[in-house]
């Protein structure tokens, strides 16, 4: 099924009582984030908000909080249309009469994606026009307490090149400073944020649209990890299986998504910085306060009866979990186009994507799978990639435990782990010595297995170590006391019992070795709490300028000073919800 709007998806789900309607008078300061986290942390319905205080738009969340309604939102056909188009790269390229009428119906449904101009009257988000401090009348939610104000979260920002060369769809969030005035988040390698930056350099303004709604596929497609110059209005038409309706400004500027349920209208100056944040982010952290260009809006257009898509982000998983889950499914089979060597790729989202990501890779000849390490961290916002693993074997990359086994079983410690200090960072990750900067870590494990694996722990007491308990094979977590009361515990376990826990390629020292109790709460912890470069430990040799290292390879994955607070929810809105409940699902 494809959906043309979001209140079509919308109907859908009331149909399949897939959506429950809140009508109790609810505040966007706080307590809708919490309603929405407790129902998404149930698998529960998507939420619409009728009574919003402060907002005459009612609010819409939750819309993607299971892989039933992502499935539901984007259908079967988006991933079809990808893989045949993998297959058929093979039958098509040289093109013969015989090949092109075997993929006559694939041609047929390329032919559909693009954009099609209609005519002002049939543009529904052009039924109202807002030039009186617009951004005042939207229910933007403040999800966590410590957040700087209220913020858009689910902003399509769109922006073209200052020449005209192309576009760009991303999803940057939005904090609020007044009716005319938000900030614009554009991280290190977000595409936006190159547009800026040409327009910067011009000493332009860059005109900005942000999209609110429109189409399920409007939103995947600005959240999706494309190649950097895949025009994402053309990923939203291929998903959409049909031409993607757009009018023009009568205002002038940017064309418009005719089905949105608003469109923001302004520029970013050049050289005007505000501060932004604090925001309780995906990271399941507060990103701080830093810094950022400022959106001047000067107008917004909306439908009459338009309804404010929101969503809210915190420890995984969230609703980014299953979009992101959908956008590698469809995705995926693109990469060996752009990297040959490389099979298949998976970020994770238990991480916040760019900490941690693994790929299958072609080893045809010795040290190939390094040149597509090297590869993988070199394309578009894959080189914000902190920890990357690479095998040759057949496993699936989602399933960590089985991934982490087959490269431990494998990897040689003198040859197969690489530590680049002095690299980017993803702006929303603390663990590096400053914003944007850190390390990246490769671990490779191709070939056959060269060792077995522990799964069990008869190590007997550590010293400094209070509880030990394996993840996987190969894999040991323990914990002691906190990286405060004792900063050199990890060097010391190294110095002191390397040998005796040389059978664990890898120790990890975590505050709680409760962790081990699933993959989405080791993920998180793990690789949300290390920096490559400063938290790795192993007995090291130094050989013709590469670092070779002795196992066991110790990880500290504890809290450390410097790090941003984890995401608690305020006591006084944990019991107000409480308290209401069965209000709010009368």
């Amino acid at each position: 099924m494809n959906f043309a709007n979001l209140r079509a998806f919308i109907d859908t789900l009331r149909a399949e009582r897939d959506v429950a309607v809140i009508s109790a008078p609810v505040d966007p300061y706080l307590e809708i984030a919490e309603i929405h986290r407790r129902v998404i942390e149930e698998g529960g319905p998507a939420l619409l908000f009728t009574n919003v205080k402060g907002s005459p738009f009612p609010v819409a969340t939750n819309l993607f909080g299971t892989t039933r309604r992502v499935d539901l939102a984007f259908g079967p056909k988006p991933e079809a249309i990808m893989n045949r188009l993998m297959t058929a790269k093979d039958t098509l390229i040289p093109p013969t009469p015989k090949a092109l009428w075997n993929e006559k119906d694939l041609i047929f449904d390329l032919l559909k994606v693009g954009m099609k101009t209609i005519p002002h009257s049939q543009a529904p988000v052009l039924e109202v026009c807002d030039r009186n401090e617009p951004l005042s009348k939207l229910p933007a939610l403040t999800g966590w307490q410590e957040d700087g104000g209220p913020f858009v979260t689910l902003p399509l920002v769109y922006t073209e090149h200052i020449d005209g060369k192309d576009h760009n769809l991303g999803m940057y969030r939005m904090q609020i400073f007044d009716g005319h005035t938000s900030g614009m988040h554009w991280q290190i390698q977000k595409g936006g944020g190159f547009h800026y930056h040409e327009a910067e350099l011009q000493n332009r303004a860059l005109p900005v649209t942000v999209f609110l709604g429109g189409p399920p596929a409007l939103i995947a497609s600005a959240i999706a990890p494309a190649p950097e110059h895949l025009p994402e209005l053309l990923l939203t038409s291929l998903i959409l299986g049909q031409k993607l309706p757009m009018a023009d400004n009568p205002l002038g500027g940017h064309r418009l998504v005719a089905e949105a349920e608003f469109a923001i209208c302004g520029e970013v100056l050049p050289h005007v910085r505000r501060p932004e944040g604090p925001f309780g982010d995906h990271y399941g952290y507060y990103s701080l306060q830093h810094d950022f260009p400022v959106f001047q809006v000067k107008h917004m257009f909306h439908r009459k009866d338009a309804i404010y898509p929101a969503t809210v982000v915190g420890k995984p998983r969230q609703e980014d979990y299953y979009l992101g889950e959908f956008l590698q499914r469809l995705l995926s089979p693109a990469f060996p186009l752009v990297m040959p060597a490389v099979k298949q790729l998976w970020t994770y989202a238990e991480t916040g994507f760019h900490p941690l990501a693994a790929a299958i890779v072609r080893e045809s000849y010795s040290r190939e799978a390094l040149g597509s390490a090297f590869r993988i961290l070199g394309e578009g916002q894959l080189s914000l990639t902190k920890f990357l693993i690479l095998t040759d074997r057949s496993v699936d990359l989602a399933d960590f435990p089985a991934l982490l086994t087959t490269v431990l079983e494998r990897f040689n410690p003198a040859t197969d782990l690489f530590i680049f200090n002095h690299t980017s960072h993803d702006t929303l990750d603390y663990t590096g010595q400053r914003l944007n900067h850190g390390s990246k870590a490769v671990l490779l494990g191709v070939g056959e297995p060269v060792r077995e694996l522990p799964r069990t722990y008869a190590e007997g007491h550590l010293e400094g170590i209070s509880s030990a308990a394996p993840y996987c094979a190969g894999c040991l977590v323990v914990s002691g006391a906190s990286y405060e009361e004792d900063p050199e515990l990890v060097q010391r376990l190294c110095d002191r019992h390397g040998d005796k826990l040389s059978r664990w390629p890898l120790v990890i020292v975590a505050d709680d070795t409760a962790i081990v109790d699933g993959q989405t709460p080791f993920l998180w912890t793990v690789f949300t709490r290390f920096n490559p470069a400063t938290d790795l430990y192993a007995r090291t040799r130094v050989l013709q300028h590469h670092v070779g290292f002795e196992l066991p390879i110790f990880i500290d994955a504890r809290m450390k000073p410097g790090y941003p607070d984890e995401l608690i929810a305020r006591e006084d809105i944990v019991k107000l919800v409480s308290d209401r409940w069965k209000e709010y699902f009368t």
